[in-house]
């Protein structure tokens, strides 16, 4: 074969969806192509073309545009253009154009029909859409066969093998006692008819009736636990294990169709996970000083490096990392007070950014504030700014690095009382200003993981009263929102970093995932949803406002997708004892890989656009 013929052929087969055809037919494709240079600034697909092509771009680069000019995609080595294909002759419903010389090869539309006809998994790259590409690719990143998989499947449903066990309110803990050791189990489901009214466990015998001298005769009632968080026979094992680590109980009622259907426990889902962050969480608790929580958190990046070799989302990394947080911080803030003695008033610990989000990784530095009850005195202050320094110092010696702009509790701008706090978001709300967009990322998705008295809920109330309603404010928002656009043509050279530590990568979270973030933001605050977590902002907002339902799915699968590279990325820059980061090189992707993570940034794109447009963001400087 003529050595170009065998350069086209090599090229093809490096590039999908070629690379589903089997050899015979790869060999003969190159000779049913022809090739076409084109000048920058010229008109794409060229209008002179004798007749429908698809073209398959080797060198150079194409903006597509809609009819009213917006930019709507770019095409770069490797990508196809077969909207002749699709639509017959030239009538296509974008315009495009060269951004610099371009050599194409050409295809003619009847032998691209032909070939989908025969070869179904090359036909299904253009039966599908952008989203369902997506949403495959999703599929295959998190479904793959690893080992250790376990609880990322596993429904709790599958682990519910025992007799419902229960007892009435006015059992006697005597009686309730002895069904618990009658039945070798550790907690006893509280029922009134089928309703569920409480739960015992055995910490709870020993601490609120032996220890408090509370006698036996006495009914359950008195000890049981009435607000109870619980889960679906059909939710994931993993997500049942994220949510007695946050909320750090060991076991959970198990709900179906509304009735309770058992009761789960940390033993049922340690059977089948050897390393999970429950351990560490209970080893924090456990911990007696900072030189072990040190130790402890050191364990984190091994603990990613598992869950990504168990096919692990981004999300479920995310939720594990930050629940291991959540414990540090506050075993620290138990420190600062047995040093310190008891704080003079009530305070609230609170947490921005990632770990408000619940998306950490073991790439992270630390956002957070201090919450103080308005009865505070001057004199209080050096308490808690003592405190702040404790927790601070302990945060940064157990990996989690100062905040390089000092939003930290040790900055007294960021510690102060209910008042003040009022005070910074109506200002930010009513008077939006660059101080405010620049904060948002930080102090719109805050989080209380230290709260006994409750004083955030009237903060988080009111800026979700005054957002939702302050058209103004979300278009300054949204406006914030659209700015960091995903580098479209993340592989070629003039969008990557040149030169310096970082060459030849971009950053996978700034350019990729930060602007979905941001973009849920909007929603969730245009329409006072209180979560601050992306996915489930999304999900929460899926048909509300300007989120459409597949918006919200198309986002969400791209957020995980994105994510899932990120974080697979740093598990591999972890195993080689080397420290995370975010910059991804595209040399590290697969073909297949950067062309999904180019439908995830169209994707976001679009929905940077639609948003653009809704709040008409060109008119905000």
């Amino acid at each position: 074969m003529d050595v170009e013929l065998v350069e086209i052929q090599e090229f093809l087969a490096s590039h999908p969806p070629f690379d589903k055809l089997p050899p015979e037919t790869l060999e003969r494709l190159p000779k049913r192509l022809s090739v076409r240079y084109i000048r920058r600034g010229s008109v794409f697909p060229p209008l002179d073309a004798d007749q429908p092509y698809l073209y398959i771009l080797r060198r150079g680069a194409v903006e597509l545009r809609d009819a009213q000019g917006d930019l709507v995609g770019k095409l770069a080595e490797g990508d196809l253009c077969d909207m002749a294909c699709r639509l017959g002759g030239n009538a296509v419903p974008m315009k495009g154009s060269t951004a610099e010389d371009t050599l194409v090869y050409l295809l003619p539309c009847t032998d691209l029909t032909a070939l989908r006809a025969q070869h179904a998994h090359f036909a299904e790259h253009f039966d599908q859409s952008v989203a369902h590409r997506l949403r495959r690719a999703l599929d295959a990143v998190t479904n793959a066969p690893a080992s250790g998989a376990g609880l990322m499947t596993l429904r709790v449903g599958t682990l519910i093998n025992r007799a419902l066990v229960t007892a009435t309110p006015e059992t006697s803990i005597r009686e309730a006692a002895q069904v618990m050791a009658e039945h070798n189990i550790s907690s006893l489901l509280i029922m009134v008819g089928e309703h569920l009214a409480g739960l015992i466990t055995d910490r709870d015998l020993r601490k609120r009736c032996l220890a408090a001298g509370l006698p036996s005769d006495r009914p359950v009632r008195e000890i049981m636990t009435e607000r109870l968080e619980t889960v679906n026979v059909d939710t994931l094992g993993f997500e049942a294990l994220i949510t007695m680590t946050r909320l750090n109980v060991h076991h959970l009622p198990v709900m179906s169709g509304g009735k309770v259907a058992g009761i789960l426990s940390t033993t049922d889902l340690t059977r089948f996970q050897s390393s999970n962050s429950v351990y560490l969480v209970g080893d924090v608790h456990h911990a007696k000083d900072l030189d072990t929580l040190i130790e402890i958190s050191s364990k984190v990046g091994e603990l990613q490096v598992h869950m990504v070799n168990g096919g692990a989302t981004a999300d479920q990394v995310g939720q594990a990392i930050s629940a291991i947080t959540d414990a540090i911080t506050r075993r620290l803030l138990e420190i600062a007070e047995a040093q310190l003695g008891s704080p003079p008033v009530p305070y609230a610990w609170m947490v921005g950014g990632s770990q408000a989000r619940r998306e950490q990784t073991s790439y992270s530095d630390q956002d957070n504030a201090l919450l103080i009850a308005d009865h505070m005195k001057p004199e209080d202050d050096a308490y808690f700014a003592a405190l702040a320094s404790i927790v601070n110092d302990g945060l940064n010696a157990c990996g989690y690095v100062y905040c390089p702009g000092d939003v930290m509790a040790r900055n007294p701008k960021w510690r102060q009382t209910l008042r003040i706090w009022k005070k910074y978001f109506n200002t930010w709300i009513q008077r939006p200003e660059p101080m405010a967009l620049m904060l948002s990322s930080v102090f719109f998705d805050l989080r209380p993981v230290h709260d006994p008295e409750g004083l955030f809920e009237e903060i988080h109330d009111q800026v979700l009263n005054l957002s939702k309603d302050n058209r103004i404010f979300i278009a300054y928002m949204a406006a914030n929102a659209v700015k960091n656009r995903p580098p479209l043509g993340f592989f070629r050279n003039f969008v990557l970093i040149q030169g310096g530590e970082h060459d030849h990568t971009f950053n996978i979270k700034h350019r990729g995932i930060v602007p979905i973030i941001d973009l849920a933001r909007v929603y969730a605050l245009s329409s006072g949803i209180t979560e601050t977590n992306t996915l489930e902002r999304l999900r929460t907002a899926a048909g509300i406002n300007a989120l459409s339902k597949d918006g919200a799915a198309n986002l969400s699968d791209a957020v995980e997708f994105v994510g899932t590279l990120r974080v697979r990325h740093q598990a591999g820059q972890l195993r080689r004892g080397e420290k995370a980061d975010n910059f991804l090189s595209p040399d590290e992707l697969s073909p297949l890989e950067r062309g999904h993570l180019k439908d995830a940034f169209l994707l976001i794109n679009a929905m940077q656009e639609s948003l653009a447009q809704r709040y008409q963001t060109g008119r905000i400087n």
